[in-house]
Order: C-alpha cells, then structure tokens, then sequence
C-alpha cells in the first residue's frame, strides 16, 4: 500500500516553510514588484501545462456526478458547499460547451444512498444549466452519497457510446463517507476495462477511494481549498483530454443541416424534433429550424444528434471552434521588460501591449511575452486571453507578413486528429 501512495509529504509532515522570504524589498523599500511576480506565476501556472500536438478525446460524453447529502450544506464554501457548486457548475457548463460544441454532457445527483439522473447526455447548455437551477429549487439534501451507485448509473449510458469518443465522468464530493451496496472496487475495476475517465474533486479532504479511482482510470483528483481554488479546479476540465489507448480513432460521419425552402414559398409551418417528447417545453408550430441533410428531420437548435437516424449534426462554426485544440497557439517566450529595451533594442521601442496598448510599466510588469512568429510583445492578461479564449495570436494575424508565413507554417492534421465526412 505504500508503494501506491503519493512520494510527497502532506502539509503537516514537513517541517516550517518560511514563505515571508519570497516577498523581498526592492531598493525602495517596497514590494509591489515581488507581490506582481507572485501574481504572474500564479496566473501562468495552468498555461504551462498545456501541451499540443497530441491525441486529444474531443467528441466528449461527460457525466457530472454531484453530491447532495447532508455533508453539501456546510457553510465553508459561502453560503454553502451545495450553492457554491450549484453557481459554479453553470459556469462549468456554459463555458464547457463553449470550448466542447460537439460534446455532451449529464448530470447526476447522489444522495440518500441512490443516484438519480438529472439530465440525460445531450448538447444543450440551456437544458442542463435548466436542470441544475431545479437542483437549487427542489432538491432536499439528506443521508450519505452512494459513490458506487453514481458510477454505475453512469457506466450504464457511457457503456454504449461508440470508441471513437471520449467516455469521461467527473464527480464533486462533498461527503467523506460513501454508502455502497457492493465492493466498489468491481466498480472501478469495469470502468478501467470500458476505458471510462473518472476525476473527483472533493470539497473536504482527500478520500483515499476517490485517489485510488482516480488513478486507475486515469483522471485527476484534487482537494479544494476555498471559492476561488474550487473554480480553478473545477475549470481544468474544460479542455479535452488525452485520449486513452482504447480509444479509437476512425472517420466519423457527420451532417451540416440546412433550411429547406422551396422557390418562391414561405417555408411550412412545422414542429421540431427536440422538442416533440418533451413534457416541460412541448413543441410548437415554427417555421424555422435545421433540417437534417439525410432525413429531413427539424431540429431548433444545433449541434444534436438526430433521433430519426442517428447522424451528429453541427455547423461549421462548432468545427472550427473544436479544431482549435489540436493546434493551439505556441507559448510566448517570458522575457523581462528591461531585456526588451536594452539587450534587444526596437524601432520603435517597446513601451505598450500590443493588444490592449497597456502601458508597461517595469515595477509592476515584471515580465512580458514575445511571439515567435511576429515578435510582438504582449502583457500578461493578453498572453493568458490569446491562449485560453482567442486561440490565436494577434500580431500574427493582424500582420499581414507574419499571417502569410502563419500560413505556410500551419502542420497538417496528424493521422489521429478528428476526421469529418
């Protein structure tokens, strides 16, 4: 068992960390500039992990696994742990959906010992975020959470998507204890075997369970420390992960819907697909919609996967918005501002971001990012802005010289990268 265990010691194991020494005087006697250094790391720290040109899972099928047992309702996450998380996860969704168009995800509530299915797999922000508000309306939290019983709930559903998709599940515990009705290790033993990816945040303490979950499927487990480390945690599964070595990689047939109109006549009064079963909106009369290429079926809202013959259906916005995360944007190289003045002197000299046209100001901008391409140099919100929400750079592509050899350097897609017909 020590074998399985982390090498590093826990917080109280080690001895006295002396972290006033990280904060120095500068010769004025003040610390703004080692205050803005530790500012800057900090807000680069996730940008460094990032790495491109390799496999990704990007059709991904999410299953969030929220707890909502008595443990949710105590107050060291303001209000409480179950409204923080409620607020967090629509944030979670909108901006899920938005970096993942062409995934889906459901949501899963354990509590009282069962797991209960809040929203089915689909790719509507709108209806998920919709079920998560209920969450906050109805939902009375009581009992312990039965860990087992959300894993097998979603391994269920995650079982029959096909290979080629990414099969993950996330869990938010707030309980230190779980109720199962079996071994729990059968559990995590056929979610290893269906190559499903489990990651757990828990907002107590680290679970032992949830670590070794974890680690055999290969997911990420973090405890969280307050409101703002919870988001950041929570906000690291945004980005598609590293496929697994089950996955497969194969073409994928998919369908661009178009709006069927005839010459010269208004298009028919019609109902939509999405909304033909549905018991909380009912479908009405529209004469708008996306039809799909294949059956002609009418869907009011894109992408979807078409209930009448099965084919995935997107637009090539959604496309171009997944296409990204194959090929992101080269890190910037991290130069201080005195080397750009001095040992690399400019004409005209470097004085203002060249996206926000902030003034940089060496006391409190410490450092600054150069790209490669067009040597422009940027300050450090426009560096993280670039690379986490634009996915291109602004110099290269303002440029008109820098966006031609943009161009010509542009890789063509590796053979595992996402395949369309």
């Amino acid at each position: 068992m020590a074998d399985e265990e982390d090498p590093k010691e826990y917080r109280w194991e080690t001895g006295y960390e002396k972290t006033w020494e990280a904060i120095k005087e500068d010769d004025d006697g003040l610390i703004e500039g080692s205050v803005s250094d530790i500012i800057q790391k900090a807000k680069r720290k996730r940008q460094a992990m990032k790495r491109g040109f390799s496999k990704l899972g990007m059709m991904r099928h999410l299953y969030v696994l929220i707890d909502c047992s008595e443990a949710m309702t105590v107050p060291d996450l303001k209000p409480t742990r179950f409204i923080c998380s409620l607020k967090l996860l629509e944030l979670f969704i909108e901006e899920f959906f938005d970096q993942n168009p062409i995934s889906q995800l459901g949501v899963i509530a354990m509590k009282a010992k069962r797991a209960e299915k809040i929203s089915e797999l689909g790719g509507s922000s709108r209806k998920h975020i919709k079920a998560v508000h209920a969450l906050n309306n109805g939902m009375q939290l009581v009992g312990e959470p039965s860990l087992q019983n959300g894993l097998e709930l979603a391994l269920k559903t995650l079982r029959m998507i096909p290979q080629h998709a990414s099969r993950e599940i996330l869990v938010i515990m707030g309980s230190l204890t779980s109720c199962d009705p079996n071994d729990v290790h059968l559990t995590i033993e056929n979610l290893k075997t269906e190559g499903v990816r489990c990651s757990v945040l828990s907002l107590s303490a680290e679970i032992r369970i949830c670590k070794f979950l974890c680690n055999e499927t290969g997911g990420l487990f973090g405890a969280v420390l307050d409101d703002a480390h919870y988001k950041d945690q929570l906000l690291q599964h945004i980005d598609p992960p590293q496929a697994g070595n089950q996955q497969e990689f194969s073409l994928i047939k998919m369908g661009f819907p178009h709006g069927k109109t005839e010459s010269g006549k208004e298009p028919p009064l019609t109902m939509c697909m999405c909304h033909i079963d549905s018991a909380d909106e009912p479908a009405k009369l529209t004469s708008g919609g996306y039809h799909c290429p294949q059956c002609y079926s009418k869907y009011c809202e894109l992408p979807v996967e078409c209930s009448a013959c099965g084919l995935t259906l997107a637009s090539a916005p959604h496309l171009a918005r997944s296409y990204h995360h194959l090929f992101p944007v080269p890190h910037f190289n991290e130069l201080s501002i005195e080397q750009v003045q001095v040992q690399e002197p400019r004409d005209p000299p470097v004085t203002n971001c060249y996206a926000c046209q902030k003034t940089l100001v060496s006391g409190t901008d410490k450092m600054v990012y150069e790209c490669d391409a067009c040597k422009q140099v940027f300050c450090i919100d426009c560096d993280i802005f670039i690379h986490e929400t634009l996915h291109s750079c602004v110099g290269c592509t303002t440029i008109p010289a820098s966006a031609q050899s943009l161009q010509a350097r542009k890789p063509v897609p590796p053979p595992h990268s996402l395949t369309l017909i």
